[in-house]
């Protein structure tokens, strides 16, 4: 059952590599597309891989990839689709530009300590970087700015995916992007967590 009366918002995810932005992406994707909402996933390593093969790491590459993520996701939203956004995005001030195009945007700040993403690191990404074998790896070489008043914070090394899934759904439902009657049996959507 297709939702056609929905609003198009772009959620974005932005945290360190292995805080849970995917994880928590597919979560909230999966539930949305259960309601009968139209919902389509944007995760920045698999963007960069199709539209952004000729970019590096500097800051003037990460920017033009979330610049390229960003429009995408703007022509997604306008067409009432609901973007889940997977960026590290580790810039606010590119973070701003990209929440001014959009204009329907949800900056959730996915929130986990470096110990604890490094620990969950499958990849050993960060272990390679303190071995200087990967270079300009944020969190390690590069800083991340985390955004200073998010929309959702979800703190992924204090909090389940359940959790932090439903505080995205009810700023959601809160701001008028999801209708409570979609959510019947779920009373937690209509109370502040």
């Amino acid at each position: 059952m297709e939702n056609n009366n929905q609003t198009g918002v772009t959620i974005w995810f932005t945290g360190l590599s292995g805080a849970g932005k995917t994880t928590l992406s597919f979560a909230v994707a999966e539930e949305l597309r259960s309601l009968g909402y139209t919902v389509e996933i944007l995760d920045s390593t698999v963007v960069r891989q199709d539209i952004g093969k000729s970019l590096g790491f500097s800051k003037v590459d990460r920017d033009e990839n979330i610049r390229r993520i960003g429009f995408l996701a703007h022509l997604l939203t306008r067409n009432r689709v609901i973007v889940l956004v997977s960026a590290i995005s580790p810039y606010n001030e590119v973070r701003s530009e990209v929440k001014k195009r959009i204009g329907n945007f949800i900056e959730v700040y996915v929130n986990a300590p470096l110990e604890v993403c490094e620990a969950r690191d499958k990849k050993g990404l960060y272990q390679l970087a303190r071995a200087r074998e990967i270079q300009e790896f944020t969190g390690i070489d590069l800083p991340y700015e985390a955004p200073p008043n998010p929309d959702v914070e979800c703190r992924t090394d204090l909090e389940t995916v359940a959790e932090s899934k439903e505080k995205i759904i009810l700023k959601m439902v809160n701001l008028g992007y999801l209708k409570p009657r979609d959510f019947p049996d779920n009373n937690a959507y209509f109370f502040e967590i």
